[in-house]
């Protein structure tokens, strides 16, 4: 095989496997863990099914590659986004409207569906766990850079987590009903609850 007939098998490859965890996201948010087969996914994707054993030997495997494929995306989306972000007030409003916006999203909703399923399923939930906590971390990482701390700091991990912590739950309880004017409102008093919280840790890493 030559170098560029191999690149474009690569490439190939890698549309497919795309193709399949597009698919797998879909047909998950539509249909759920049940109806989510993957004979399913691979008609939605347009390959056969033994073309999405290749890549994705399970459907465990499909599901947490297509989960962490499109979390990291969507971390890297909130990153350009926080980029642009000026700095002063209204700030840590914005970035904790950002970070629910990750946690609002369709890729989120699966990923719900995923634990629950996860709890009886074995071969889902030994796939999915670390999935989970790689995610996790990227976002911790990301809120730590976004709201400017170290988070070395005494408490302010904590804080961090917090804050992760309670959006992630306001995400849940968007699942089955828009609760964006709750939302709204518990994170204009989060907001101003971290900054008072964060201020001296700030003071402290500006004057290092």
């Amino acid at each position: 095989m030559s170098e560029a007939t191999g690149r474009q098998e690569q490439e190939r490859s890698r549309i497919t496997r795309q193709r399949l965890m597009e698919a797998a996201i879909s047909a998950l948010s539509e249909l759920g863990w049940t109806g989510a087969t993957m004979s399913v996914i691979a008609e939605r994707a347009g390959v056969s099914r033994g073309a999405c054993q290749h890549h994705f030997p399970t459907r465990s495997d499909l599901v947490a590659a297509a989960v962490e494929y499109f979390g990291h995306q969507q971390v890297e989306e909130l990153r350009r986004r926080a980029a642009q972000l000026p700095a002063g007030g209204g700030r840590t409003e914005t970035i904790l409207h950002m970070l629910a916006d990750f946690y609002t999203q369709r890729t989120f909703v699966v990923a719900a569906q995923l634990w629950t399923a996860a709890k009886t399923d074995k071969e889902l939930h030994a796939q999915l766990l670390p999935v989970e906590t790689r995610v996790g971390r990227e976002m911790h990482r990301l809120a730590v850079g976004l709201l400017g701390v170290d988070d070395r700091e005494p408490g302010v991990r904590e804080l961090v987590q917090a804050t992760l912590d309670l959006i992630r739950g306001l995400g849940l309880a968007n699942l089955l009903r828009d609760d964006s004017a709750r939302r709204k409102k518990i994170l204009h008093r989060w907001a101003e609850t971290l900054e008072d919280a964060l201020r001296p840790r700030r003071g402290r890493r500006a004057g290092d």
